[in-house]
């Protein structure tokens, strides 16, 4: 507030506002600031893997993005009302930025996220065991309005990671929301956690109550080294 007075002290059409109405822009200027600053700590704290927004969609690639889920998407109800969101499909179609700008979304409209690679993320838990940090680390995890596990089924899980996945998603179920996204289709994840009783009780935590996009088409990433290569050279 003393910046911004500072800067309508300079401004010589200032005094043609009334004291009230001169109190009103401060307070306003106090509020953005300070919205904006939870909002970079809210951003910060996410460690998006890339800068997206659901402004730069691209909804011109055919890839079977639903235009009308992602304005749904877009409002955070299914954040605030903590349901998941599946996002699968073949590698380089987009899927991590579609989740990052789901979740750049989410810390826009206040609520706490965090970008986690699955891999790395039982890693973590891993050595959270080793360390005595497990129950600080899932605790932390449990309060995070919207957590994204990034690049889902990689690998089959071993036995602590399957505990430790069903702990997460039932510390969270009905409360917080989980995106994951895959390139193996619901169908396979069975196999990929293995134990068919915590495959079953990890699946119904996360699969019956979240929405799903699945993309299709070639690769991005292949698509653009193309039109590269297909580009005149410049002189």
């Amino acid at each position: 507030m003393h910046k911004a007075l500072r800067e309508q002290l300079s401004l010589p059409e200032i005094a043609e506002l009334s004291f009230e109405e001169r109190l009103g822009l401060l307070a306003d200027r106090e509020l953005t600031e300070r919205e904006n600053r939870r909002l970079q700590t809210r951003l910060r704290q996410a460690r998006l893997k890339q800068s997206a927004c659901l402004e730069d969609l691209d909804y011109r690639t055919p890839r079977g993005l639903d235009k009308g889920l992602m304005t749904q998407l877009a409002t955070g109800q299914w954040v605030r009302e903590g349901l998941n969101l599946l996002i699968l499909g073949p590698t380089g179609v987009g899927k991590t930025w579609i989740a990052c700008a789901l979740a750049h979304q989410a810390c826009r409209q206040g609520d706490t996220t965090r970008y986690l690679r699955a891999p790395r993320l039982f890693e973590e838990l891993r050595f959270a065991h080793a360390d005595g940090r497990f129950p600080k680390l899932m605790s932390s995890l449990a309060r995070t309005d919207l957590i994204v596990l990034d690049d889902g089924g990689l690998a089959p899980l071993d036995t602590e990671a399957r505990r430790d996945l069903l702990e997460l998603l039932d510390d969270r179920h009905g409360q917080r929301s989980t995106l994951v996204t895959s390139q193996l289709p619901v169908d396979h994840w069975h196999t990929i956690i293995g134990d068919p009783t915590l495959a079953d009780a990890i699946l119904d935590r996360l699969v019956h109550n979240a929405y799903r996009i699945t993309l299709k088409g070639e690769s991005m990433r292949k698509r653009r080294a193309k039109q590269l290569t297909a580009a005149p050279a410049s002189e």
